[in-house]
């Protein structure tokens, strides 16, 4: 097989449309006491944990990395950031931008109405 064509199947091959992703990042509990979170979670239970909600078109675990490094990083998640929680995002992805873009907002407003304390989520 000549190599333009192996080339053009193989992208053929790949959904590039499908390649956005929604995550959640476990934060410090500390992230409950700043005023800006407490004023967007009114209706936080203190017993389930704060979350930053995000979308991507890189890996979580690449764009989890970025954060704590400082590379195009949430200011929250850079300080306060410590794991993913796949739990909660990996059955929706990937997905195309659009859809990555609605369920970002849909899965932040969802978690704090079970009383989650969510950062992000634009």
């Amino acid at each position: 097989m000549r190599r333009r064509t192996f080339r053009r199947l193989k992208l053929a091959s790949r959904r590039p449309e499908l390649h956005h992703y929604v995550y959640v990042v476990l934060l410090d509990p500390r992230v409950a006491k700043l005023r800006k979170v407490q004023a967007s979670n009114p209706l936080r239970d203190e017993s389930q944990p704060c979350v930053y909600v995000g979308m991507t078109g890189l890996k979580p675990e690449e764009r989890f990395e970025n954060h704590k490094r400082g590379i195009k990083a949430a200011r929250i998640v850079q300080r306060y950031g410590m794991r993913l929680l796949p739990e909660l995002y990996e059955v929706y992805n990937p997905m195309p931008f659009e859809a990555a873009a609605q369920m970002e907002r849909e899965l932040a407003d969802d978690l704090r109405k079970i009383g989650y304390t969510v950062a992000g989520g634009y």
